[in-house]
């Protein structure tokens, strides 16, 4: 076989594997308490580990160990393996596998397990680059919603890097598939439309909050009164905040949480939770969607594919945001000696 075939080949396995996910998940949550799904599993250094991720995860090695390393080998990349990676089949030197297939399999449990808003799984599939393998070598890229539980409908998208993508509606009540076609936001401008900084957490919210009102106001000038400039959505979850702008929800949405250290450093204080490439590995799809996804220097995301590297992101919904917006972002973080 072809890398080409071989990469044709892991999309069937992953996306069952994504519905066995979902499925999973939403049986155990329309049976278990709150505080059983809230209750701390595990602290891990990158993020604290709670019992509903452990639904997804203890999923994960036995699946792709028995559907699809059988077939091809690979690295698997995520959260609750021993140095966050296992080259499977069990034995295979790391030289010898395929594919680096790195996985999320509950993003934005927090918002999940207290029914509050949809989690995501979250995969990216990478040839074997070694160690230097990124989020721009991604090929296939998907998705895929894991509703509440009074929630019967949910989305599922993926990508081949070049193809385009696909998307379909998953009606959980008859068991059937609608296609659907997200598109993100042609405006020119943020106004009103949906545009944030993304300050989930306590620790240096007030600074973020300044750049944002800073690049809001040089954007759109003064408010009116009794009018409203924009709006702004804090939705615990990367691969949800990507799925918004696909979706035509949001416009501007920036993570920018890791170029915060040396402000918190002045203060004493350690950084806390921040994104990591595992919660970006379906920036592929964005992207084939047109959406303009960068660092906090305007470039292109590279970080390796691992659970440790802390990253920053920015997406913006097409060009003509982009342009009314990375050049006050640039100089916000500049004053400020971010970047």
């Amino acid at each position: 076989m072809s890398s080409i075939n071989e990469l044709t080949d892991l999309i069937q396995p992953i996306l069952t594997l994504h519905n066995q996910i979902r499925e999973a998940v939403i049986s155990a949550c329309e049976t278990a308490s709150l505080v059983e799904m809230s209750a701390i599993a595990k602290e891990e250094a990158g993020d604290t580990i709670y019992a509903i991720d452990r639904i997804s995860e203890e999923l994960l090695i036995t699946y792709f160990d028995s559907e699809i390393a059988i077939h091809t080998p690979i690295i698997l990349i995520a959260e609750g393996l021993d140095d966050g990676e296992l080259v499977l089949p069990i034995g295979t030197p790391a030289a010898d596998a395929q594919w680096r297939i790195i996985v999320d399999p509950i993003d934005g449990t927090r918002g999940l397990m207290y029914q509050k808003r949809s989690a995501w799984i979250l995969t990216g599939v990478a040839p074997n680059n070694g160690p230097a393998t990124n989020l721009q070598d991604i090929e296939f890229a998907i998705q895929t919603e894991i509703p509440l539980v009074k929630q019967h409908l949910s989305d599922q998208v993926w990508a081949r890097k070049g193809g385009g993508i696909t998307a379909v509606r998953h009606n959980r009540l008859t068991h059937t598939d609608s296609p659907i076609y997200p598109h993100p936001s042609q405006a020119d401008t943020i106004a009103h439309g949906f545009a944030s900084i993304a300050r989930f957490f306590p620790g240096i919210r007030e600074e973020l909050a300044a750049i944002d009102e800073e690049i809001i106001r040089d954007a759109l000038g003064p408010v009116q009164p009794g009018k409203t400039h924009c709006f702004e959505d804090q939705y615990i979850c990367s691969g949800g905040q990507l799925y918004e702008l696909m979706s035509g929800h949001d416009r501007f949405i920036a993570d920018i949480r890791p170029v915060m250290e040396s402000v918190l450093a002045k203060r004493g204080l350690a950084l806390g939770i921040c994104c990591h490439p595992y919660d970006l590995c379906t920036e592929l799809i964005a992207r084939e969607l047109g959406i303009i996804v960068t660092n906090e220097q305007g470039q292109p995301l590279h970080a390796s594919l691992d659970i440790h590297s802390d990253v920053s992101w920015i997406g913006y919904a097409n060009e003509k945001i982009q342009q009314q917006i990375e050049p006050l972002l640039q100089a916000a973080l500049k004053r400020r000696k971010l970047i």
